[in-house]
């Protein structure tokens, strides 16, 4: 209906009312007889996951339960406009649903409300963005921090109470950032000294590079006894600065997604630990949900919880169960699961490590 609505809306402009509604009598979503169509809007290329791992996931799924289904994608490239436009075209061509990871979840609320005045569901994928959404996928970002936290405290060992800790935090306009925080300082707060923290927006690698160059000349290189980073991305760049500045032996650092270059620093123990979020599950949730709210069919059958968006709605929600990762972990979690096979792993340079971490 909502397909109809919106063509008739624009034949009516350029003829009239009568030619306009016979016009549309065949259009419209899945349950119209037409081909169902889901805009997918990833939000950058810097984190490896969207595009190697969430959106061939979710393309394979949607297929796998919708043959006739297309699916349409976008990367912002981290540029709040480009999404925006983005969803513009989106709603413009008239897709049946949009998954949207947005960039900056505040930003983006305008162009969800723009959505829903279509008539075309937003199913918030790992970032719950505001406005209002029809459903929400992802992880519990609590747990990601309280599984950093607790294994920071755990790596610091006699360095607990009182070992000083920087920590580079996540983008503050990411939902997920706050959460992620908030678990973190859970099991982190009465048991270390928080020397710095940082906030780094866009998740920039080079950012947490410089925050880390700046951490060291504040605090002195041997003051420094544990990192959270927040994500991959963040451990790498932070790792980048602690290595340039000659700090030997690396303090722990934390990580989250399970990206290859983070699982190769801990083979090399240079990072502690990282989040493995598995993909499969929140792709295949992600493509159920769009594919029901494609063909008008409610979400509640594939979700069975709830959240409450900043607006105050309660919406359906799949929240997924994270999993920490260190190098004793790698061959029953990533290796076992697929994810990654210890060819791509183990590097030649690699090699002894692997062997001592029982990666052959």
């Amino acid at each position: 209906m909502k397909a109809c609505i919106r063509d008739a809306a624009v034949v009516m402009a350029a003829v009239s009312t009568a030619v306009a509604l016979t016009a549309c009598g065949g259009a419209g979503n899945d349950s119209d007889g037409g081909t169902p169509e889901i805009g997918l809007l990833l939000p950058a290329a810097t984190t490896e996951r969207w595009e190697a791992q969430d959106r061939p996931l979710f393309e394979k799924k949607v297929q796998e339960l919708c043959d006739d289904c297309t699916v349409e994608h976008a990367n912002a490239e981290n540029a709040v406009a480009v999404q925006r436009q983005q969803m513009d075209s989106m709603i413009t061509k008239g897709v049946d649903a949009i998954v949207l990871v947005a960039v900056d979840a505040r930003s983006l609320g305008a162009a969800v409300r723009k959505a829903d005045e279509a008539g075309i569901p937003v199913i918030a994928y790992d970032r719950l963005a505001e406005g209002p959404v029809s459903g929400y996928v992802s992880f519990d970002g609590e747990e990601v921090g309280r599984q950093q936290g607790r294994a920071l405290v755990n790596a610091m060992g006699d360095r607990v109470p009182g070992g000083q800790i920087v920590m580079m935090n996540g983008d503050p306009s990411d939902p997920n950032t706050a959460a992620f925080k908030r678990g973190a300082l859970s099991e982190l707060e009465g048991k270390v000294k928080i020397g710095k923290a940082y906030d780094t927006h866009q998740w920039r690698t080079e950012t947490a590079n410089m925050n880390m160059s700046n951490a060291i000349s504040a605090l002195g290189a041997d003051n420094i006894d544990g990192v959270y980073a927040a994500n991959d991305g963040l451990a790498a760049g932070s790792i980048s600065a602690l290595k340039a500045n000659k700090v030997n032996p690396l303090p722990p650092v934390t990580g989250q997604d399970a990206e290859l270059g983070a699982l190769r620093r801990l083979v090399a123990g240079d990072q502690y630990m990282t989040v493995y979020k598995p993909f499969g599950p929140e792709a295949s949730a992600g493509a159920e949900m769009a594919v029901a709210a494609a063909r008008g069919e409610s979400l509640d059958r594939v979700a069975k919880s709830t959240v409450k968006t900043s607006g105050g709605d309660t919406v359906p929600a799949v929240l997924l169960t994270p999993v920490s990762v260190t190098v004793g972990t790698i061959k029953d979690t990533l290796v076992k699961n697929r994810v990654y096979t210890v060819q791509q792993i183990c590097t030649p340079q690699l090699e002894a490590a692997c062997k001592r971490a029982g990666l052959t």
